[in-house]
């Protein structure tokens, strides 16, 4: 069965969603904004028309829902999307999908099992330069990969999201936050990461997270991948590469628009820009999928988004065993 209309509940009113995600629903055509899961009803009051509710429980028993976007912390994540689920509604979740990876696990169970969709907010599966990129290393451009890197650097900027420091909230630090896009475009790009390890620190933050962590990771057909993410830079950075044995493509910065491409035979940039709002295309995707009943449509299904929180899970573990 398909819908034409797709009526959405947004769990969570925090920083994230009121920056791209409410801006997002409002605008793709085919959704509508329903109402909101928030303990502050005065926060939903600020968007006429919208209903609001305390908890998960209560926004899914009402039958005008169609689908949840959870935008929650990420320990929170689970129970939100398996309470949808089992409610019958389909979810869009924020990354990474849980704290866990047997949580984000379950969660594909649930998916399945409810016969919904569950889909993940890698948005940047969407950028037109990476999936560029990907058209580029499928056909040849720069031969056989090698070798992907990915630095994110910055310094620590909480503020309207403190709860990303509490490791019971969010998992952990930059490896949760901001790494994770990293990993979940470098399964995009080459396929499901093999094995993982990495080491994580505190070189500027004495803090319950980590303010650093370096990643190694194994991609099919012997691509490695090495994604170094930073809380502790003044000096921000946003780079993503891949070297193959007759080229390499740069996309620095990786939320630019440009895409430099390099063989022995020259050069040349391509510009190819991200939407305006960078989780528009994610959403506009999800309805997609919805509204056609074709779950082969989706940019990132939940099976392909555990991928990253397995990887994450290898990092944690190879980190504590060094430790």
């Amino acid at each position: 069965m398909t819908m034409d209309k797709v009526r959405w509940v947004l769990a969570g009113i925090g920083d994230i969603a009121r920056r791209r995600v409410i801006a997002a629903i409002q605008a793709e055509p085919r959704s509508a904004l329903h109402g909101f899961v928030t303990r502050d009803a005065a926060k939903a009051r600020e968007f006429p028309g919208a209903k609001s509710w305390p908890t998960i429980e209560e926004a899914v028993a009402d039958p005008a829902v169609d689908a949840v976007y959870v935008a929650l912390p990420v320990s929170l994540h689970a129970h939100a999307a398996i309470t949808a689920l089992r409610a019958g509604k389909h979810v869009l979740c924020e990354k990474p999908m849980a704290i866990q990876f047997a949580q984000a696990e379950q969660m594909v169970v649930e998916a399945r099992a409810s016969g919904c969709f569950l889909g993940i907010s890698y948005y940047r599966r969407l950028y037109p330069k990476l999936l560029r990129a990907k058209h580029l290393i499928v056909e040849g451009a720069i031969g056989r990969p090698v070798l992907a890197e990915a630095n994110c650097h910055g310094w620590l900027e909480t503020e309207g999201r403190e709860w990303l420091l509490d490791p019971a909230l969010a998992g952990g630090g930059p490896l949760y936050d901001i790494a994770s896009h990293r990993i979940d475009a470098m399964n995009f790009l080459f396929g499901r990461v093999e094995r993982a390890c990495g080491m994580l620190s505190n070189a500027v933050h004495q803090m319950s997270v980590e303010d650093s962590a370096t990643v190694l990771l194994q991609l099919p057909a012997g691509v490695r991948g090495v994604v170094d993410v930073r809380w502790n830079s003044r000096v921000p950075r946003d780079q993503f590469r891949i070297i193959g044995e007759e080229g390499e493509i740069n996309l620095d910065p990786l939320n630019g628009p440009d895409l430099h491409f390099y063989t022995r035979e020259g050069s040349r940039v391509e510009t190819l820009p991200p939407h305006a709002n960078l989780h528009y295309p994610v959403v506009e995707n999800f309805v997609d999928a919805v509204v056609t009943n074709d779950l082969a449509r989706l940019a990132c299904p939940a099976d392909q988004g555990a991928w990253t929180d397995w990887t994450i899970e290898q990092v944690v573990r190879s980190h504590q065993l060094a430790s």
